[in-house]
């Protein structure tokens, strides 16, 4: 489980398949994160919960599965790319975001993005079949990040974010431009509601 307030934006360093196994494997830089983690923990790689298959030296590595890269962005990924890390929650975990599982829904498409006035607004088109899990003032993180649905337009099926300069700082989205993929998960209570309301 995690909440979605990113601990540190990592840097991919490869994504490669290894020809003999068929086994994909995600090597991150990871300076923060990577201090105390021990294989078999888990991290959230722009949401995506992975499993740490070696740790040496600030380096990260998970193994891949072919499912993973057809459900997220992963497939986008290139050496350099940025990544938004966050490690599991422990016990004591301060809970700033909302609950995150890191399974990701689907990807959505980045519309727009840009600064209007003082502030950026981020929007996105997600898959027509999740939009009813979107309402103002609720919850989805994107790209693993916690953030706030500033705005939903069915009609045109889109809804707007807006970013504080933190996030932009600190998080990958300052490098999204229109056309990219964001991997994107929706409100894990409101999919539960869905399902009780339904069987009623």
């Amino acid at each position: 489980m995690f909440t979605g307030i990113i601990e540190e934006k990592g840097r991919v360093e490869s994504l490669a398949q290894n020809t003999a196994t068929e086994v994909w494997t995600l090597r991150i830089g990871a300076e923060k994160v990577s201090a105390g983690i021990a294989v078999g923990d888990s991290v959230a790689v722009n949401g995506c919960c992975l499993t740490v298959v070696a740790a040496v030296a600030g380096v990260l590595a998970f193994d891949v599965l072919d499912e993973t890269l057809r459900k997220t962005s992963f497939r986008q990924l290139r050496a350099g790319s940025a990544v938004n890390l966050e490690r599991a929650l422990t016990p004591t975990s301060r809970m700033g975001g909302h609950f995150v599982s890191g399974h990701v829904d689907a990807t959505g498409e980045v519309v727009f993005f840009g600064q209007e006035g003082a502030n950026h607004r981020l929007r996105l088109r997600p898959p027509q079949e999740f939009s009813k899990y979107l309402v103002y003032k609720g919850s989805v993180a994107v790209d693993g990040i916690s953030l706030t649905v500033a705005a939903v337009d069915d009609s045109a099926g889109v809804f707007d974010i807006w970013l504080i300069p933190h996030t932009l700082t600190e998080t990958n989205l300052s490098e999204r431009t229109a056309g990219d993929a964001v991997n994107l998960e929706f409100d894990l209570l409101a999919k539960y509601v869905e399902k009780i309301a339904a069987a009623k």
